[in-house]
């Protein structure tokens, strides 16, 4: 066991500056016998702590290593199972308790010994020793082996130490001396206690040579243990007084802490009772105004908004967990409902007199502002609206029933107000639409047979360009830009009547601006569902006036097109999903419908033109009417937002009149087809160039290509052969060189030979060439419109295209008649001085 006991110190307890002072070998109680140690040590360094700790072999069994340990003070019983009989098993109670078994009894003795002898010395708390006999705790364990390692008495527990440096080398030098010594450690020990015995004998005799100074020794000893035991009674005594004094300031803290409890407590009370005081009170003045203040005059509305605010305030103040059983608490609440109540119903009534009072408002009527067509203005009455409204929040927020009993009434006294107004607006604007209209014609702006003209003049249409839409109005001027509206089936200025009235509004229902975020929209919502009540009218009653004035002219939508899409494009900036918004874009679709209708008109008109078949066709009236059509849309739709529209009618009815051009052309019988197609599309071609309509620029080259095609066309098949013999002549001599004959051989035909060519050649003097160009130029002149101006152009044509043959027929003759010296009867300056002579005497 010594051995064993060295190790563990100098592999375990060494490291951890621990010195180790008893051990014991054991093993759990009732299991598998797993042997190990318990070891009780102290620390090296002050303070002293003493431990128990578990040291167990590894599972390889070549090393011990530290298990657990517990802290002495942490023991609460040792329990040796038996005082009077031997027996190996103990418990340590700690935390739980540890059942050993010991390998001897004498092991267990001198371990429990050691524990008894700590427990006395370091702790305090004295651990409790059941079923030890007395006379283990009082007396020290027997030598041999477990005084070797338990020690005799505390003096030995605090003198046993390590062996310094120089006792460990003496004792390598011995052993060194005593070669066997590690080889038999018996003879070695042998030897030892040979000499110790001698070392003890010799330090016998020097005691007993030295007795007189042992017995002073004893004599000191026991008069120190005297002043030792005086002491000790010293310490008894002040330790006991130290207890009382300790005793009472316990007492005195705990007194200062319920001191500090109690002024904590009255702490909190106080500030329950100001938050109360504070939150919950509500003033004589506030309570006066909620109970009898007036609500007419500006004034008493301002403190009744004053008062039902701070009433608002303390009904919703968070009340803290226990607030609500106070008495106090429930009165002030009471109170408050009361309140509340009572203003509620006050307000309510006096709002609904306001209300009926409004709706029947008869201080401004429609005959007042016929003049200049403007709905009457209520500003009066929404600014004395606005200052209720704090309270019809209030009300709103309280009162949530009441609020929307006063809001139907509202509602419905402004839906009489404004539906009476608004219908009596319409059927002055009706009246002014058509009061100086003649009695209908239709589209008096449409396709009138074969007249092939729209009523007005190009005067009138400056006139238009003038008094246009050109200029923009903003929305918060008018509602719409209509009325005032007179139509003429004679003058195409008349049409812009229709886009000078001016209809002026002050909205209807008055709010304030709602404050952003999640509200706003549902104020917005709100407000929405309240004009479409009170204004449901007004769709109703502008489809009515578009229908009038599309009746009226359904060129008139053109301007209600451009018109509304501005007011529409206007409103949706300030806000897309507003009322006027929604209602504005509603009536748009019914205008772009008649819009296209009015489109769709043109072109079935140009569809059932019909022809004359007596007279010359000229310009054909759809060809004209486009022309004015598209001089009068570019003037409405200049800056407009729905270009769009009228490019793309634009589209159609061009493809309509290209379409309906040719139909007429195939169908004609007295004017060639080539002129109608001439004519028409040297028409189109000079509109759209004149007007430079981006979207019509491909059909503009197609016009002008069509126009040269046909002119073209029409100048040789008019022109024709005016030399006859001549020309089937020459096509003879071409056939003869097609088949191969040389142009300078050609003369040696009999057909075709120089006498041949000179009898041709005299049959068409100059005074007969001339004579048949002045029956071509009055052929061409009954073929031609005057509208057009195209016969000199023609003629000049038919010029150019007769010294083509002339040089055609000189060049052959050079050819094939070379040095023969025949030639024309006339020249080319002689042609020149007919066509022009033709030309000017007619």
């Amino acid at each position: 066991m010594t051995a064993i006991k060295h190790a563990l110190q100098r592999d375990i307890f060494t490291p951890n500056d621990e010195r180790l002072l008893s051990i014991v070998n054991v093993c759990k109680a009732g299991k598998k016998k797993k042997n190990c140690f318990l070891c009780a040590t102290v620390t090296t360094e002050r303070p002293v702590q003493v431990r128990v700790v578990k040291v167990k072999k590894s599972d390889k069994g070549d090393f011990y290593k530290r298990q657990m340990a517990w802290e002495l003070r942490d023991l609460a019983e040792v329990d040796a199972k038996d005082a009077s009989k031997e027996n190996p098993e103990f418990d340590l109670h700690f935390e739980k308790v540890y059942r050993w078994v010991a390998s001897s009894t004498a092991e267990k003795n001198s371990f429990i010994s050691c524990i008894w002898k700590l427990n006395q010395r370091y702790l305090r708390k004295k651990v409790e020793f059941v079923n030890v006999s007395s006379q283990l705790l009082e007396e020290s364990v027997p030598s041999g082996e477990s005084q070797s390692v338990a020690g005799g008495d505390e003096d030995a527990l605090d003198d046993y130490q390590e062996l310094n440096a120089r006792e460990e080398q003496d004792i390598e030098g011995m052993m060194e001396v005593c070669e066997y010594a590690i080889s038999n450690a018996e003879a070695f020990a042998e030897k030892l206690s040979r000499e110790l015995q001698v070392l003890d004998g010799a330090n016998i005799q020097s005691i007993m040579a030295s007795e007189k100074q042992v017995n002073i020794l004893m004599q000191l000893l026991d008069e120190a243990l005297s002043e030792v035991d005086t002491i000790e009674g010293k310490l008894s005594s002040y330790e006991e007084m130290l207890q009382s004094v300790k005793e009472q300031m316990d007492q005195i803290s705990q007194s200062n802490r319920l001191i500090q409890i109690s002024n904590t407590n009255n702490g909190k009370l106080l500030d329950e009772i100001q938050f109360l005081v504070n939150y919950m009170d509500l003033s004589k003045g506030h309570i006066r105004a909620l109970q009898d203040g007036d609500l007419s005059s500006p004034k008493g509305i301002e403190a009744c908004i004053n008062a039902s605010e701070a009433l608002l305030q303390c009904m919703n103040v968070a009340l803290r967990p226990g607030h609500e059983k106070l008495m106090a608490v429930k009165q002030q609440q009471h109170l408050f409902t009361e309140l509340r109540d009572t203003f509620a119903r006050r307000l309510t009534n006096h709002l609904n007199n306001v209300f009926v009072h409004q709706g029947h408002d008869q201080s401004s009527t429609l005959s007042q502002h016929t003049a200049e067509l403007t709905l009457p203005k209520h500003s009066p009455l929404h600014r004395d609206l606005l200052r209720y409204a704090k309270l019809m929040e209030w009300l709103k927020n309280t009162q949530r029933e009441k609020y929307d009993g006063l809001s139907r009434t509202y509602v419905d006294y402004m839906t009489r107000l404004y539906e009476r107004e608004i219908k009596d607006f319409f059927e002055v604007a009706k009246i002014k639409m058509a009061g100086t209209t003649k009695e209908g014609k239709g589209n008096k702006f449409g396709l009138h047979g074969s007249s092939g003209k729209l009523t007005g003049s190009t005067s009138s249409l400056n006139k238009l360009a003038v008094q246009g839409s050109s200029s923009r109005r903003s929305q918060s001027s008018s509602l719409l830009d209509m009325g005032n509206m007179s139509a003429s089936d004679l003058d195409v200025a008349d049409r812009t009547k229709f886009d000078k009235g001016e209809v002026e509004s002050d909205g209807g229902v008055p709010s304030r601006q709602p404050p952003p975020g999640e509200h706003r929209h549902s104020m917005k919502d709100m407000v929405r569902l309240m004009m479409n009540k009170i204004f449901q009218s007004i769709e109703t009653e502008l489809n009515s006036l578009i229908a009038l004035g599309d009746k009226i002219d359904s060129f008139h939508s053109l301007y209600m097109l451009v018109k509304m899409s501005h007011h529409v494009w206007t409103a949706q900036n300030v806000d897309p999903a507003s009322y006027l918004s929604t209602t504005l874009g509603n009536v748009l679709v019914t205008v772009k419908r008649n819009f296209d209708k009015c489109i769709s008109g043109q072109i079935r008109q140009m569809e059932e033109v019909k022809i004359s078949k007596k007279s010359k066709v000229g310009i054909l009236p759809f060809v004209t009417g486009f022309e004015e059509f598209a001089e009068l849309a570019e003037t409405i739709f200049r800056n407009a937002e729905r270009r769009g529209d009228l490019d793309k009618a634009y589209v159609k009815l061009i493809r309509a009149v290209f379409m309906n051009v040719e139909k007429v052309a195939n169908e004609s019988q007295k004017t060639p087809r080539d002129v109608v197609m001439m004519e028409n599309f040297h028409h189109i071609f000079s509109t759209q160039s004149r007007l430079k309509i981006s979207c019509l620029e491909t059909e503009r080259r197609e016009a002008k290509h069509k126009y040269t095609d046909h002119l073209q066309s029409y100048v040789i098949n008019s022109l024709g052969q005016p030399l006859e013999k001549l020309n089937h002549f020459f096509e003879g001599v071409e056939a003869r060189v097609a088949q191969g004959v040389r142009e300078e051989e050609v003369s040696y035909q009999l057909a075709f030979n120089k006498q041949e060519l000179r009898k041709v050649i005299k049959e068409y003097p100059g005074k007969e060439v001339k004579k048949g160009l002045d029956n071509l130029y009055k052929k061409v002149d009954k073929h031609l419109c005057e509208e057009e101006s195209l016969l000199q152009v023609v003629w000049h044509s038919m010029q150019d295209e007769f010294i083509r043959q002339y040089k055609h027929f000189e060049g052959l003759i050079g050819r094939c008649y070379p040095g023969s010296g025949i030639t024309m009867e006339f020249t080319i300056g002689d042609m020149l001085e007919y066509f022009s002579s033709i030309a000017q005497s007619h």
